[in-house]
């Protein structure tokens, strides 16, 4: 069974390039494919990828050493 993101609950994760820079985000809404969050203080929508069977996703978009 995939693990799935729940609407209202936060999630963190650390920079690749940086220990101490953690990234958090709080899920407003979802979809089957997409997930609704803020970042840096705009609602935006992101798609939702599997991996390892758990669900995840780019905030700020694709980059190398993206969160």
């Amino acid at each position: 069974m995939t693990q799935q993101f729940k609407v209202g609950e936060s999630y963190a994760t650390r920079s690749m390039c940086d220990h101490d820079c953690i990234f958090s985000f709080t899920i407003r809404a979802r979809t089957a494919k997409t997930i609704t969050t803020e970042v840096h203080g705009e609602t935006v929508r992101r798609g939702i990828s599997v991996w390892d069977d758990t669900e995840q996703f780019k905030p700020y978009g694709t980059y190398s050493m993206c969160a």
